[in-house]
């Protein structure tokens, strides 16, 4: 039941999650991928796609209502600094990494906008940080997913000789009982 849903809705999930925040929507739809249920290729495109789409809105936001998401949201004038310092040192570089900082992946493409970077170039770094974020997220998904499968098989392997560990001991205490009578 569960494999028919992440089938049937997953993409559409991996979307809306990649669109907004997107990293545990982006570990699961990894972990789908390994076991099938998903590609991942497509995990990897349809969230890079998203993110780039998600970003730019809060870009333009930013560069459109900049004053009055401040006036609204007084809170994010406490990263301005440090996006504003990023800038300065290295803007290409500060674009594709924001997404990266926590706390940051819906207020650092609004304090952009603000910061005044230009429009094309923001589209650009951006898109090639959704991409890596993208590709790194869904790869950390799929092997998590090929780790568990991994602790799966030793557990049942842990499992069976505890159990054949467990069938002696009760055999030899049967034995044991039976032989005292």
């Amino acid at each position: 039941m569960i494999e028919e849903f992440v089938k049937h809705y997953g993409y559409a999930a991996v979307a809306l999650g990649a669109f907004a925040e997107g990293e545990t929507v982006l570990l699961f739809a990894g972990y789908a991928a390994h076991r099938g249920w998903l590609q991942w290729p497509l995990v990897a495109a349809v969230a890079a796609i998203a993110a780039t789409l998600g970003d730019q809105f809060f870009f333009f936001m930013g560069r459109w209502f900049g004053p009055q998401l401040l006036r609204r949201f007084p809170r994010l004038r406490t990263p301005m600094p440090r996006i504003a310092t990023l800038l300065q040192r290295n803007a290409p570089w500060a674009i594709v990494s924001v997404r990266f900082l926590y706390g940051m992946r819906i207020a650092g493409p609004v304090l952009i906008g603000m910061a005044g970077v230009a429009p094309w170039r923001f589209v650009l770094f951006n898109a090639i940080g959704a991409a890596a974020w993208a590709l790194l997220i869904t790869a950390l998904g799929w092997f998590f997913g090929a780790g568990i499968a991994e602790a799966t098989a030793r557990l049942q392997a842990g499992e069976e000789i505890l159990l054949a560990a467990l069938a002696v001991v009760l055999g030899v205490v049967w034995l044991i009982r039976r032989l005292r009578r």
